[in-house]
């Protein structure tokens, strides 16, 4: 039974008990409980109650034993293949994905605290979710008539960038005859062909890092590059230059909001290397979506609120000049739907005018608190 709160106290006196069925088993049995209640992650961890995140909120399954030490070192190892386990005893961590029957693929990451194994499991439901479906800004789903350039989407960890990136893909997958190749750590939504050619590459898998996998893919004759995640300059050097030469390439990257996402992409370079990294950002970026997921204000789920920029002539210009990039923020927020551009208060607004979030819950998440309030007050 879930309740609201979590076991973190794991010096608890008591019995210790382990569930008796095989790992892979017990653990299908957790998962398909997770996606009946519509949990994002799944938390294991010795001597605690499987944990669920639903909604953005930790809950216990407390109903289901503690776990041991051995018992989760043993949904560790089963969840392993040779090549994982060798990289497990190396890093002390593995990320991986597996396929559960009945429930889809799960994204998991296996890792040591306190001497001991836990993982923290993502559950990735093995349908792609229709593009109409996610509650995106129309202007998102014209991002894939993009024919070359780069579009980033960016957010925190679990506000659903990988949902929205198959989602894009997929839209192109079922109305434009391309060549989709994905890089992705790991693979999580399998794609069916419709109309489109689709290439999915694991790294660690089908090719040994994310810049190599790059480079290798320059060619490999593709249409559209859907790249997991720059995580270093090389990496999005190389995005860059295929963006460069024709492409289209749909790729993650943290960052809070739109703006942000532009300037880390160019400082994550030495200093003697960023005016020409800010000329290629300028002239190859097509748009950055940043998104967050809100509690819905009928209780039922999440809702997304996006930021979108569209790269105009006057943006480019804002992002070629290390003076003037800092007016970024300032353009998006004057900007209108028909620009390109959404700020996240403008989301806001139209979520709560909507009533799909309540407006205590817009305020928290506001960029300007006292703006949007009057706003709501005097709609």
């Amino acid at each position: 039974m879930l309740f609201p709160g979590c076991c973190y106290n794991e010096g608890m006196e008591g019995p210790v008990s382990a569930a008796s069925s095989a790992p892979l088993e017990w653990l299908s049995q957790v998962l398909a409980e997770a996606t009946h209640y519509g949990a994002s992650d799944v938390h294991l961890r010795a001597r605690n109650h499987p944990v669920l995140r639903v909604d953005g909120v930790l809950r216990a399954l407390d109903d289901r034993p503690r776990l041991t030490v051995e018992r989760v070192a043993e949904i560790g190892e089963a969840m392993m293949d040779a090549r994982q386990r060798a990289l497990f005893a190396r890093d002390q961590q593995v990320d991986l994905s597996r396929g559960f029957k009945g429930i889809g693929r799960v994204r998991a990451n296996i890792f040591m605290q306190r001497g001991t194994v836990a993982l923290v499991l993502r559950v990735i439901h093995s349908v792609v979710p229709p593009l109409a479906s996610l509650g995106l800004p129309e202007m998102v789903g014209k991002l894939t008539q993009v024919e070359r350039g780069l579009v980033l989407v960016t957010g925190a960890s679990g506000s659903g960038k990988t949902t929205t990136l198959a989602a894009l893909v997929n839209e192109v997958n079922l109305t434009q005859t391309k060549h989709v190749l994905t890089i992705e750590d790991p693979i999580e939504f399998l794609f069916a062909e419709q109309k489109s050619l689709i290439t999915q590459r694991e790294i660690g898998v089908d090719a040994p890092t994310f810049h190599e996998a790059m480079r290798a893919a320059l060619r490999e004759d593709p249409d559209v590059i859907l790249l997991g995640e720059m995580r270093d300059i090389e990496t999005i050097e190389t995005a860059l230059q295929a963006a460069e030469t024709g492409h289209f390439v749909l790729a993650t990257a943290h960052a809070p909001a739109a703006a942000e996402a532009v300037n880390r992409l160019i400082t994550a370079f030495p200093a003697e290397a960023q005016a020409g990294v800010r000329v290629k950002v300028a002239q190859n970026l097509r748009a950055v979506v940043s998104q967050r997921l809100l509690p819905r204000a009928d209780g039922q789920g999440r809702a997304v609120a996006c930021e979108v920029l569209t790269i105009s002539a006057l943006a480019r210009e804002l992002i070629a000049d290390p003076a003037r990039i800092k007016d970024l923020p300032e353009l998006l927020k004057r900007g209108s739907v028909h620009d390109g551009m959404l700020a996240f208060d403008a989301c806001l607004l139209a979520l709560v005018k909507a009533k799909r979030v309540a407006p205590a819950v817009a305020l928290q998440y506001a960029s300007s608190v006292n703006d949007l309030r009057l706003k709501i007050e005097g709609f």
